[in-house]
């Protein structure tokens, strides 16, 4: 007994939505990763003078604070030879100046931003053969003219004390505010205090002179300190500099939005996959074909038995 033409069309068509719903019952969430292993690089440094000659020490990576003896006003920066680099890895690297109440980290006391500049490092500025004949980036910032101090370091940060995204606080020795986050190296120094004298009183005119009698200190009901605790004063404990390194952190950049269709794309995609792709619709129609398929072969199976 053979099969007519229509229920063999019926049956292949029946197989052919099988086979067509079980990849797409099959089908997961969709994941990527993100391109480019930006890791942490080491960063050299050396002061430029103003007539473009290399100041002190020729390129180096040494951290720490020092007094100094020529205003590092300008800076040139680059990548150390020797490390690997992605392609598209960004490093930024800014130079801050400060006026502060001393010449030392110790007595800077309050310190306030004047001024500061950043760049941003790639593997273009990584050193390597023919160092001499290339050039490298710059950080320039104003010369104080008074006690301060200039720190290189290795973010794009503003350490000045503000709110809100880019700014930091600022630094701060007697409450151990150590900033700026990953400090290269500090310069300290300055002859005079920042703050203008405080202009001196004109002298009385003789009308204007009277003698007053001086005020009698209160003599304290108890002078005798508590027991157990000791009238001298105590001798604050030297403060420690911030801690340096020459290793910076890449720059962390959001990740780029979703692409949108476009206008004029009006058709929907021949396939997606993924948590928003409609597996569950697509599942259930092809379900629904092989039902009816199925269903409709059964009949004509039994029509032609009965023929």
């Amino acid at each position: 007994m053979s099969r007519s033409p229509n229920s063999r069309t019926l049956a292949a068509l029946a197989a052919t939505a099988f086979a067509a719903a079980v990849p797409v019952l099959g089908a997961g969430t969709a994941s990527a990763t993100t391109g480019g292993d930006c890791q942490s690089a080491t960063v050299q440094y050396r002061i430029v003078g103003a007539d473009g000659n290399v100041v002190g020490a020729d390129w180096t990576s040494q951290g720490g604070f020092r007094q100094w003896d020529t205003v590092p006003g300008t800076v040139e920066v680059r990548l150390a030879a020797g490390q690997s680099v992605a392609e598209g890895c960004k490093y930024p690297v800014s130079l801050a100046e400060y006026t502060t109440e001393g010449p030392n980290w110790e007595s800077s006391g309050h310190q306030t931003l004047v001024d500061k500049a950043t760049v941003y490092l790639t593997a273009a500025d990584l050193a390597g053969a023919d160092d001499a004949q290339r050039t490298w980036q710059r950080l320039t910032v104003k010369s104080p003219d008074c006690y301060g101090q200039i720190d290189l370091y290795g973010d794009d940060v503003t350490y000045d004390g503000g709110t809100g995204e880019g700014h930091g606080p600022a630094p701060y020795q007697p409450d151990n505010i150590s900033t700026p986050y990953h400090l290269v190296a500090a310069w300290n120094g300055g002859d005079k205090p920042c703050t203008p004298s405080t202009p001196d009183s004109p002298t009385p005119t003789p009308s204007q002179t009277t003698p007053t009698a001086p005020a009698t200190p209160a003599t304290p009901a108890d002078s005798t300190p508590p027991a157990g605790t000791s009238s001298a004063p105590t001798t604050p404990k030297p403060a420690e500099t911030p801690p340096t390194s020459a290793d910076v952190p890449p720059l962390q950049s959001a990740p780029p939005a979703a692409p949108q269709p476009s206008p004029d794309d009006s058709s929907p995609p021949l396939a997606e996959t993924g948590s928003s792709a409609p597996v569950g619709p697509i599942a259930g129609a092809a379900a629904v074909v092989i039902v009816l398929g199925a269903g409709v072969a059964f009949a004509a199976a039994r029509r032609s038995r009965r023929s």
